[in-house]
């Protein structure tokens, strides 16, 4: 797939798994990212217990200091090294970059965030110029009167197929797809940008 601009800035999907839902305490385990046909993923064992519900929707568990995925032993860097290398590929992009996540505003970038303070990357992280793009209240300004908003809802509705919701990888490639049959105006994209 061609990576995508708007307003001459490459749109980059991103999405993180975490240990639970609430932004202010949960830790990233998962974060994946692609624009056209690079991609990025990474896992990291997280220092907090994940929480029931976030285990049950991911199939993340961790056991004797080691992450699993439904099972399955995943192969894992430090918190810090998921981020420098992921700032890295970002870096590797052509510039500048528009961040774009579903929820990003009030789930995404408040993680990154703190994880960025918590590592001291922000400065790193900054120099990128990056901005981000919230592509919830996107999809419902695009396709207002719809009955879920929910990602998952949205591809099987623009896209007619299933995918591996709720794996990072999976997601940021499904929000690539749905964007690209969007097709959004770059003018109206600014609106849901920050």
């Amino acid at each position: 797939m061609q990576s995508m601009t708007s307003g001459g800035k490459r749109v980059v999907f991103f999405d993180l798994e975490t240990t639970g839902f609430d932004t202010t305490v949960c830790d990233i385990i998962q974060l994946a990212a692609i624009s056209g046909d690079r991609s990025f993923n990474v896992f990291t064992v997280p220092k907090t217990a994940i929480d029931r519900g976030a285990a049950e929707v991911t199939g993340f568990s961790v056991r004797d200091g080691a992450l699993f995925l439904h099972g399955v032993a995943m192969t894992t860097v430090t918190l810090h090294k998921a981020l420098t290398s992921f700032i890295s590929f970002l870096w590797s992009l052509e510039q500048p970059v528009l961040l774009a996540a579903h929820n990003a505003r009030h789930f995404d970038v408040p993680i990154l965030t703190r994880a960025l303070l918590r590592c001291s990357l922000m400065e790193q992280f900054q120099q990128l110029g990056s901005s981000f793009l919230d592509t919830l209240p996107l999809s419902k300004a695009l396709y207002p009167g719809l009955e879920s908003y929910k990602q998952e809802n949205l591809v099987s509705r623009f896209l007619r197929k299933p995918y591996n919701a709720h794996n990072a990888l999976g997601d940021v490639t499904a929000l690539q797809e749905l964007y690209s049959c969007w097709n959004p105006d770059p003018r109206f994209v600014i609106q849901f940008s920050f």
